[in-house]
């Protein structure tokens, strides 16, 4: 990892995780709350924070997808 990376990778908050994500922050709340949504965030105090390398890690593995498809189910 190159030191430019190690860099980008500090926590970011979660209006940066769901504008990163391309969703509205109150979004990414709704699956905070929803246990059974293996989303990788970290309670710091009473912030929720985010590492990009985990939201890429996150999205990559396919586990966001599970959100959409449930979406499409109820429409």
């Amino acid at each position: 990892m190159r030191e430019n990376d190690m860099l980008d990778d500090g926590y970011i908050g979660i209006n940066e995780a769901a504008n990163y994500l391309g969703i509205k922050a109150i979004t990414l709340r709704g699956w905070i709350k929803k246990k059974e949504i293996e989303l990788p965030a970290h309670k710091i105090g009473k912030l929720w924070k985010f590492k990009r390398s985990e939201l890429d890690a996150w999205v990559q593995s396919g586990k966001s997808a599970i959100r959409t498809e449930e979406r499409n189910e109820h429409e």
